[in-house]
């Protein structure tokens, strides 16, 4: 049986429907799993240990048998140290059929058959009695089904159902309850993720200031929960206004609700400010008392910073308030959480805090709806984007660019999906300007910021394909400038920005002799580095807590060694701190000033180590040549430290292949090796592959192919 999956294609800038195996789907799922990362997370390990130990003791004191149900089990590691602690039986539940299979083989393998039923359905489909899945309730409660924002997985319906059809009243569960918290902030940083600013251009005639349309200033934003390592926010980039204030906790012994609530706290700010941002985390305790705590706090708010535990599969969030309200230091507020059955969200209020309120209404009063965007912007640009459009600095490195390019009789044609580069041109003295915007929400997006900036009437946007642009689109003109940042949605990987080459190649017969094309190339960049923490996520567990889980080691190898599950992975690298071991080195070059040649571009060469560390893998971004002695990176922003430590791009996702030979604790790292490679770019599929041989004691190869 075949599937089809979606997939963007670099030569189209599209994402297109590909029929792939039938197992494509599993691979993708395993590979790209944070099933790695959780069974590195001692702290959660040993914490879910030592509450499932308390729970089981106090089931067995009351003089009952103990029988679990883990619902969520994975690789059933929590029901494992259930019948270790001495529990008479566990049902496990896996919907995911090859991790329930996997299951099945590792307890198995550690010898607990005869204790541990893997169920492979959903919780909600388990039934309970003679000839059904369970015989009777069980009376202890485990699940790990939370996610960043703790409940976007679905823990409260399946909590819900839980209580009411496969647990006893008043059963032990563990975790034993949750509690989510919330401080709030101002910071430029975090709120230009959210709102586009007003931008400065420096022109002949004076400052020019682009302004947003009101549509995008009154939006709440999208609805979605910004999930990062918070850890890495520098503190000088916010200013707390708030304690932290717990906001409510869920008490998973009892019967839990899935209804939409609020929950208000009353609060008097720290300082005078504007309330832009509500950062966010949550803890379990892990037993009635609260003794056996599991927290996400970032640093300034954990209790003990040294222990801080690097995970990737809990972060912090990052909730943005409908609009900027200004607070007064003393003044008291009232912060309220809002969620429903999947999704929390925040507002201010400046009234007297209500009880909390449970259910769609109380006193009279209906909970506020979600925050949806009806601007088209969060829609069209994701948080790094708005973050990259209200960088002055590169806004300025662009204008500089443009400068030198232009023409008093300049026509333009600027095309990226919801580009501010077309305004840039206008402002700076082009006779006239053109923007491709062949998406309905970039056009309608476009649209409100010209009007706003009363240039509708100036620039003029092409709603088609750049393929299918004909002379009348341009006014019968020919273009003598081709402009591109290059940023285009569908681009996941950096290199798959490589559209705007396929457009200016697509648009060659609408250039004018001469014409100019910015930027005029671009080139492939790569380092080999060592990360502090990421390698976690792709490293071997072996033994978790004295269990063997060699199974889904080779599972998630297995996963990685399927085709596609080699492509390379974005990260955003500012969140993921790592050295580098090579300085960096340009692999390949893009010239834009001609049309996509027909034949591959190769590149043959070795980097050497020049650090002591452990190759965990490469790094690979793009940098784009506006002109001669212009240059925008989305990788690496300058040289490493003496010690290696990088900076880079915190707009742009960089690609990581990791080695995943020296991703592996137990073998030792070397000295200095050397990294050799063979890398070509495929133009008539935008495929990049690629050839890594590590020497030195790893001898390691590893082939990747990207699109």
């Amino acid at each position: 049986m075949k599937v089809f999956c979606g997939r963007a294609n670099p030569t189209t800038g599209s994402v297109e429907w590909l029929e792939e195996d039938e197992h494509y789907d599993y691979h993708q799922e395993i590979a790209r799993s944070s099933y790695a990362d959780m069974l590195h997370d001692k702290d959660r390990n040993m914490k879910y240990y030592q509450g499932i130990r308390a729970a089981v003791s106090r089931v067995k004191d009351k003089g009952q048998k103990a029988l679990v149900l883990d619902i969520g089990t994975g690789t059933g590691l929590l029901s494992m140290m259930a019948v270790t602690a001495g529990a008479d039986f566990c049902y496990a539940i896996e919907v995911f059929k090859p991790m329930a299979d996997a299951a099945v083989k590792i307890v198995e393998k550690n010898g607990f058959s005869d204790k541990i039923k893997i169920i492979n359905k959903h919780s909600t489909e388990v039934t309970i009695g003679p000839g059904g899945d369970m015989p009777c309730r069980a009376n202890i409660l485990i699940t790990e089904l939370f996610d960043t924002e703790l409940i976007g997985e679905g823990a409260l319906p399946s909590y819900e159902h839980a209580h009411r059809h496969l647990v006893q009243e008043n059963c032990e569960a563990v975790p034993h309850r949750a509690t989510v918290y919330a401080q709030l902030v101002e910071s430029r940083r975090m709120w230009s993720w959210n709102k586009l600013f007003p931008v400065r251009v420096q022109t002949s005639l004076g400052e020019q200031v682009i302004v947003p349309p009101l549509e995008l200033e009154r939006c709440p934003g999208a609805p979605s929960v910004y999930d990062i390592q918070l850890n890495q926010v520098s503190p000088t980039d916010f200013t707390v206004l708030s304690d932290v204030l717990p906001m409510f906790s869920v008490d998973f012994s009892k019967q839990v609700s899935s209804s939409t609530a609020s929950h208000s706290r009353q609060f008097e700010p720290l300082a005078s400010g504007q309330a832009q941002v509500v950062l966010s985390w949550w803890d379990i305790e892990m037993d009635p008392e609260g003794k056996i705590k599991c927290t996400m706090a970032p640093f300034w708010a954990h209790s003990d910073p040294e222990e801080l535990q690097w995970r990737d599969h809990w972060m912090q969030c990052v909730y943005f308030l409908p609009e900027e309200e200004p607070v007064v230091q003393g003044s008291a507020l009232c912060l309220v959480a809002h969620h429903d059955d999947y999704c929390v969200w925040y507002s201010l209020q400046r009234t007297r805090c209500a009880p909390s309120l449970i259910g769609p209404e109380k006193d009279g009063r209906a909970h506020p709806a979600r925050p949806v965007c009806d601007c088209q912007a969060h829609l069209l640009w994701n948080r790094p984007r708005f973050g990259e459009i209200n960088d002055q600095n590169r806004t300025d490195q662009y204008v500089q660019a443009l400068r030198t390019v232009l023409k008093p009789d300049s026509v333009c044609l600027c095309v990226s999906d919801g580009s501010l580069l077309s305004i840039l041109a206008h402002h700076l003295g082009a006779e006239q300007v053109f923007t491709i915007e062949n998406s309905a929400a970039s056009h309608r997006l476009m649209k409100k910021i010209f009007k706003a900036n009363h240039l509708e009437d100036k620039i003029n946007i092409i709603e088609k394909r750049p393929e299918l642009l004909t002379p009348a689109d341009l006014e019968g003109k020919k273009v003598s400038l081709l402009l591109g940042e290059p940023f285009f949605t569908t681009s996941l990987l950096p290199w798959h920005n490589l559209y705007f080459w396929y457009v200016r190649t697509a648009v060659d017969r609408h250039l004018a002799p001469g014409a100019v094309v910015m930027p005029q190339a671009a080139s492939l960049h790569m380092m080999v580095v060592e990360f502090r923490d990421l390698w976690r996520i792709r490293s071997p567990c072996g033994d978790c807590e004295g269990f063997n889980v060699h199974i889904m080691d080779d599972m998630i190898k297995h996963a990685l060694d399927f085709r596609e599950s080699k492509e390379a992975e974005p990260h955003p690298l500012w969140e993921y701190p790592c050295r580098s071991l090579s300085e960096p080195q340009q692999i390949l070059t893009f010239d834009f000033r001609q049309p996509v040649p027909p034949q591959a571009i190769c590149a043959e060469g070795a980097i050497e180590l020049r650090r002591p560390g452990r190759s965990h893998g490469a790094v690979l971004w793009m940098e784009y040549h506006l002109t001669p002695d212009s240059m925008v990176s989305t990788g690496l922003l300058k040289p490493a430290e003496d010690k290696g430590y990088c900076c880079w791009n915190p707009h742009c996702k960089q690609a990581v292949y990791f080695f995943n030979t020296t991703l592996d604790p137990r073998v030792p790292p070397g000295g200095p090796q050397t990294v050799t490679y063979t890398v070509e770019f495929h133009p008539h599929t935008g495929d990049v592959t690629m050839d890594f041989t590590l020497s030195g004691p790893y001898s390691h190869r590893r082939h990747r192919k990207a699109r």
